[in-house]
């Protein structure tokens, strides 16, 4: 479908599926069988301006936005969700200071962020605190002009990479979730180390570690927004950063489809290709389908981001939740349709598969975003009926 891009914007698309095939293809097999962080291809996109996509002018950035970076993230999932993983954890971590930070905070960060120089990671889940972000249990205690953060983040994309890290962390543990805030940590602080880098069933090439802080030690001025906004700060950055995972989603089922397809007109049984069998067809219309549904929902959440719009949470999680549905049925699907050979590691479909999952998982499980669907739903009616 024509989605009526600009040139820009087509501009955008086009060179982030150049470096998708010249850069991601060749190396995703061994990327993801050696679970290695793919510093080089960070460093194409960095020398092709698109970390710098949703950044300000002002700051060294393009001045795009939610729709932009999620045409960029299609195009790299569509080869590899790992390496398009690590790319969109680093909006993610960036979106904290883009939307709360102070005009120090964002001269001192920003610039080096939008030229790729140093990657960003999101610092929420802890073992206790996941869907749950009001069970966190890090804590940051003010001490002069500093405040002290002890507590672990699990499983945090891009940890022990990344140079800058936006942390919430509990200033204030009598008022449960609105005694969080938010804080910049710097990779190199005394106090802040790693744990070792989880081995996962996908996304092998992108890294995820503990964050451990143990008197961790950060100045007043690392503060994001004012202490208690650190809930706020967390909902309102995935509010902007889920569009990002359906567009995930929409990259990796569409890898899938190209791929069964490919497999699909080569394969032959019963003395003619699979793709003549309507069985084979019937599963790639509905693949076909559901993926583009998937990519409509998912731009259209994307612009409404980029509008203003005072609340996106029910689009943002709409997308997200839709699209990253479709990715893993598409991709089991595709796996189905080439059979045993789908099943092989000599085929990308079975590596798509395996990322897959994670997009229903990260950034708030889909069963959350129905959750979070349902709850706008109501309190919308509830409006309407006030309003009679």
């Amino acid at each position: 479908m024509d989605y009526f891009l600009s040139e820009e914007q087509l501009m955008i698309k086009d060179l982030a599926r150049q470096i998708a095939v010249e850069k991601v293809v060749p190396v995703r097999e061994e990327l993801d069988e050696k679970e290695e962080f793919p510093w080089e291809i960070m460093k194409a996109l960095a020398q092709s301006d698109l970390f710098g996509l949703f950044i300000p002018e002002q700051y060294g950035g393009l001045g795009k936005g939610a729709f932009e970076l999620a045409l960029a993230v299609e195009e790299l999932s569509k080869a590899c969700v790992g390496v398009a993983t690590t790319y969109a954890a680093n909006a993610l971590g960036t979106y904290p200071l883009l939307l709360f930070g102070t005009d120090e905070q964002k001269k001192k960060y920003l610039p080096d962020i939008a030229a790729g120089k140093k990657l960003v990671a999101f610092g929420l889940t802890e073992a206790n605190a996941g869907s749950d972000a009001g069970g966190i249990q890090t804590t940051a205690r003010a001490d002069g002009d500093h405040y002290v953060l002890n507590g672990t983040k699990q499983w945090i994309t891009n940890g022990g990479e990344a140079e800058i890290y936006t942390v919430i962390a509990i200033t204030d543990k009598t008022r449960g979730a609105r005694g969080a805030s938010a804080f910049v940590v710097e990779k190199g602080t005394p106090g802040f180390s790693f744990g070792k880098k989880e081995r996962k069933m996908g996304i092998r090439a992108s890294a995820t570690r503990e964050l451990v802080f143990e008197d961790c030690k950060i100045p007043k001025a690392n503060i994001i927004a004012r202490e208690g906004m650190g809930f706020i700060v967390a909902m309102k950055t995935l509010d902007n950063s889920r569009a990002g995972v359906g567009a995930q989603g929409v990259g990796v089922a569409q890898g899938a489809i190209d791929e069964a397809l490919k497999f699909a007109r080569q394969r032959v049984q019963f003395g003619h290709p699979i793709i003549s069998f309507q069985a084979i067809q019937h599963m790639l219309a509905d693949m076909a389908t559901e993926t583009e549904a998937a990519r409509a929902l998912v731009y259209a959440a994307a612009r409404y981001i980029d509008s203003g719009a005072k609340d996106v949470t029910r689009a943002s999680a709409m997308a997200k939740l839709f699209a990253t549905d479709v990715a893993m049925r598409v991709t089991t699907n595709a796996v189905q349709v080439m059979g045993g050979s789908g099943y092989m590691k000599e085929y990308p479909v079975e590596k798509m598969m395996r990322d897959a999952k994670i997009l229903q998982i990260y950034e708030g499980t889909n069963q959350i975003q129905r959750n979070v669907i349902a709850q706008a739903l109501i309190k919308e009616s509830a409006a309407a009926s006030k309003g009679k």
